[in-house]
């Protein structure tokens, strides 16, 4: 499956409003529909596996989190804050969603739709009611009760009696909610491949949250300092899950979330896809030059990298940018090589980020122009030359000695029989103009015919003037051509 494309679900947040007790068997077959009808290949259902009680507790009544729940609900009750879906005590359906069969259900549906079903793994901690703490606590960090009354932001006493370390990465205070798993316990690494292993039987693809934080050097980073004078050797954990789970399920996917410069690292370790924030960090910087530099890297990388402009992480692209911008961000993102990653609520420019311990979402008004660009822009990206056509960064010139602004323009060329294309954006906030050449294809000749598919614009140019002279462009703040290129 080349550059297949991702539409993630919130679970918690779409059950609700389907009805007061809906579960998964409540998803209308028209909402199934349409996404098969927009060529999504995956649908990915966040948080349906089991929160602990305790867990939601602290979701209820942690001050910080609370203050943060009531800013995006003013009429905020304790029934809106499910708890989050990375504080997990079981993989297994959470029985108000409907159990294990109505997910079973539900990928079915989804198979005889041609879309797979994509759902998360949670590899570096587990909500604090979570079995393991009883049956077997050597799977935690233990600590006492110095420990836990000196720092009382990184050790926790749980419902089970015991004090362990809370989950965490290396840069940031312990998530309440969660339990550090003890990768230096080999029983440890065996059960959570037996835990992945179970969750590939259910669904054709993992997205593993904060992947890297397995990483040897990562994880001593993090944990080191409990031992003394150093930490064991840690073995690396995702070349041998993946293996494992390959072995009986050869073409599961697995999708890293991932940060810190460690895609590449990931993506050699077995991983299909990374996470790839250095694209969506670049063009929130607003600097075309840095997206380009990053644009430049080989294919071989790219083509394995997940092109987002929206998570449950990371706030509203509606919000963070002008609607201009936001169409441009989008052009740039989605017809890059690797994986096409949309969020529930993105095409209709949602702006309200809604946090993953509440199972509601305040309504919003959809922006039309958002709504109609998307609705211009995915049939686009979801066809076959943009699937599998050959793409290529092209170089924008000057369009005369001493004008700089042809360093804000982002361009590509796909090649395919069926179409080729080619995307002009002026990534912007003022009018800028270049001149595009494009490279001599056999396909490339006589007089050449430019439809924009976003707007009605056509133009006719030899090849020979393509070739040498170039595509004069002037284009508007966050500006887009999207062209059609035909021979005649």
């Amino acid at each position: 499956m080349v550059n297949p494309s991702l539409y993630q679900i919130n679970t918690r947040v779409l059950l609700p409003t389907l009805g007061r007790d809906a579960t998964l068997d409540h998803v209308p077959d028209q909402h199934l529909d349409r996404l098969a009808s927009s060529g999504f290949d995956w649908v990915w259902l966040l948080g349906v596996w089991t929160i602990g009680p305790t867990g939601r507790f602290l979701s209820r009544s942690t001050p910080s989190w609370r203050r943060e729940f009531g800013e995006v609900l003013p009429d905020l009750t304790d029934a809106d804050i499910c708890g989050s879906p990375f504080a997990v005590t079981s993989y297994h359906v959470d029985p108000g969603l409907g159990g294990d069969s109505a997910l079973a259900r539900f990928r079915e549906r989804l198979r005889k739709r041609g879309i797979k079903l994509m759902l998360d793994f949670v590899p570096n901690h587990v909500g604090h009611d979570h079995p393991w703490t009883i049956s077997n606590p050597e799977f935690f960090f233990s600590g006492t009760e110095a420990q836990l009354v000196k720092d009382p932001q990184r050790w926790v006493r749980t419902p089970s009696g015991g004090i362990f370390a809370l989950g965490r990465d290396p840069n940031f205070p312990g998530w309440p909610d969660t339990l550090q798993l003890n990768y230096y316990c080999p029983e440890l690494r065996d059960a959570m491949i037996d835990e992945l292993s179970s969750v590939a039987k259910r669904c054709d693809g993992v997205r593993c949250d904060m992947a890297m934080l397995l990483e040897p050097e990562v994880f001593a980073k993090t944990w080191g300092e409990l031992f003394k004078p150093q930490p064991p050797e840690l073995p690396l954990f995702w070349p041998d899950a993946i293996s494992a789970v390959r072995g009986e399920h050869p073409d599961f996917l697995f999708l890293a979330e991932v940060y810190w410069g460690y895609e590449f690292k990931l993506q050699q370790h077995g991983f299909d896809y990374a996470y790839d924030k250095t694209l969506y960090d670049r063009l929130l910087s607003l600097k075309a030059p840095e997206v380009k530099s990053h644009l430049i890297a080989p294919l071989s990388y790219q083509t394995k990298l997940a092109r987002f402009l929206e998570n449950h992480d990371e706030p509203r692209i509606a919000a963070k940018l002008p609607v201009a911008a936001h169409k441009a961000a989008a052009a740039i993102t989605y017809l890059a090589p690797g994986m096409r990653f949309f969020f529930d609520g993105q095409f209709e420019g949602k702006r309200v980020r809604v946090p993953v311990h509440l199972c509601r979402a305040p309504k919003e008004k959809p922006i039309p122009e958002i709504s109609d660009f998307y609705k211009a822009l995915l049939p686009i990206v979801q066809s076959i030359p943009c699937r599998i056509g050959a793409w290529n960064l092209l170089d924008p010139q000057p369009a005369w000695s001493g004008n700089p602004t042809h360093e804000n323009f982002i361009c590509y060329l796909l090649e395919h029989p069926l179409d080729h294309l080619l995307l002009v954006v002026n990534y912007s906030s003022y009018r800028s103009q270049c001149t595009v050449k494009l490279p001599h294809r056999g396909w490339l000749e006589g007089s050449v015919e430019l439809r924009d598919r976003l707007s009605r614009e056509r133009y006719r140019h030899s090849a020979t003037d393509l070739h040498n002279t170039g595509l004069y462009v002037d284009l508007p703040e966050w500006g887009i051509h999207l062209f059609s290129l035909e021979c005649l």
